[in-house]
């Protein structure tokens, strides 16, 4: 298969689920063992501390459990269950950087992971049917989307292009003109934050590579942010091409359009 084919084939929410019970088998061990080695000298301490520091053990494993399989649950059944927002929350800020390095001690490759985590993430936004207005949504695109040698830069005002198709922007604009949504094109990460804070919308959807996405679901967060993968046949930041289709169904999701 072509490294283009392997781009376009959708990122699966497996892999993360699968790396996510992991690293709660090995959270849970470890809570078990920082109650069983101090507690081979509790008691003589207090003869009912063992008993009280393993009750504690057991409500934070039993809360392990509980929410990787709320998180299953969700991602499985697309449906806020419960605390989905704070779900967002654990995952985002706290279990992402352990299934890394949980990933890292496998040899798994690290894109893999950062792909299984932004449709892992996708999922759980789109489980909370945001209905939101088109005014409120910003589609946010990297600069390399258009075609390096364009002599029309659309980075600031992607009004400017001119419809030639000749990349995958004459599509985007056709997309935000059809919905009336409010497109920006940035040059890295530090401009793409600038613009969320100007435009304040209420939802993104946000077009990268798998560390820009992951990086910047991480940091918009409470933001809901949906990520959509680039392509990069020519290689990364060169002429990069998206699926404009996908981003007309991800927006069909969380659209509030008259009926």
């Amino acid at each position: 298969m072509s490294d283009v084919q392997e781009q376009t084939a959708a990122p699966r929410k497996r892999l993360f689920i699968a790396l996510m019970g992991l690293t709660c088998i090995v959270l849970v061990v470890l809570i078990f063992l920082a109650w069983w080695v101090p507690s081979r000298g509790l008691a003589n301490i207090h003869p009912d501390l063992p008993r009280i520091v393993g009750l504690v053990v057991l409500a934070l494993s039993g809360v392990a459990i509980l929410g990787t399989g709320l998180l299953v649950l969700t991602t499985a059944l697309g449906k806020d269950i419960f605390f989905t927002r704070f779900m967002r929350l654990v995952v985002i800020k706290f279990l992402l950087p352990m299934i890394e390095f949980v990933g890292r001690v496998l040899g798994l490759d690290k894109d893999r992971i950062r792909q299984s985590f932004i449709a892992m993430n996708n999922s759980l936004v789109i489980s909370q049917k945001y209905k939101v207005k088109p005014d409120r949504i910003l589609i946010l695109l990297p600069h390399c989307i258009q075609l390096f040698d364009c002599e029309i830069k659309v980075t600031g005002d992607i009004s400017k292009c001119v419809l030639c198709g000749r990349c995958d922007i004459k599509g985007l604009v056709e997309i935000g003109r059809k919905y009336g949504i409010d497109i920006s094109v940035a040059t890295g990460g530090t401009l793409a934050r600038k613009v969320i804070v100007e435009k304040r919308p209420k939802l993104v959807l946000a077009v990268a590579c798998e560390r820009d996405l992951t990086s910047g679901i991480k940091d918009c967060y409470p933001l809901p942010v949906i990520g959509v993968l680039n392509l990069r046949p020519h290689g990364p930041c060169y002429n990069t091409i998206v699926d404009v289709n996908a981003i007309d169904a991800a927006l069909q999701q969380v659209l509030d359009l008259p009926q």
